[in-house]
């Protein structure tokens, strides 16, 4: 079911049980509505469970189960595959899915490092940027499609200057232990 929100746009949340509207809104774009509200539902489990009193910082499971040892992470970034999945059923573009995937990533490599990776996690929240992105192409794909281009570019090549610099730094220790042996 379909109506305006109290704003008179085009866009709602639609309850899977009784059709009626509520809270946030599902942009009507969205072939399968329940599916983007679950979605929007696990971002916020994961980044925004509860707000850190006398602040606007949300804090939710990711950082928390990030806390165990390698498991945490891995979990996260299971849970955090959803959204991902959701998009694609939903027809995003590469592109945009790269952006996601590229946000899921980020967020788990860097959760590997013990209590900074956690505090990374409260702040760069992936799954709220990933449900933002969602439905920002569900909003305006062409717009979204050519920004999500740009970035994976820039992502792309950020990637292949840290692998020439990781290469470069490896011949130099090389060079270095070699110096130092000989």
């Amino acid at each position: 079911m379909r109506s305006l929100g109290s704003s008179g746009s085009e866009l709602d949340e639609v309850d899977e049980v009784d059709g009626s509207v509520r809270g946030r809104v599902v942009p009507a774009r969205a072939a399968n509505p329940g599916a983007v509200s679950r979605a929007r539902g696990i971002a916020r489990l994961l980044d925004d469970l509860i707000r850190v009193p006398g602040t606007n910082i949300g804090i939710g499971l990711d950082p928390i189960i990030g806390l165990i040892p390698g498991l945490g992470d891995v979990v996260g970034g299971a849970m955090s595959s959803y959204i991902l999945f959701v998009a694609a059923q939903e027809g995003a573009p590469t592109s945009v899915l790269a952006r996601m995937l590229g946000n899921i990533a980020l967020d788990s490599l860097v959760g590997v490092v013990p209590v900074l990776g956690d505090l990374f996690d409260v702040g760069m929240k992936a799954n709220r940027r990933n449900v933002d992105l969602l439905e920002r192409y569900l909003g305006a794909p062409k717009e979204t499609k050519a920004a999500s281009r740009g970035v994976v570019a820039l992502i792309l090549l950020a990637a292949v200057l840290l692998i020439v610099g990781v290469i470069a730094a490896g011949v130099w220790v090389v060079r270095l232990l070699s110096g130092l042996l000989s």
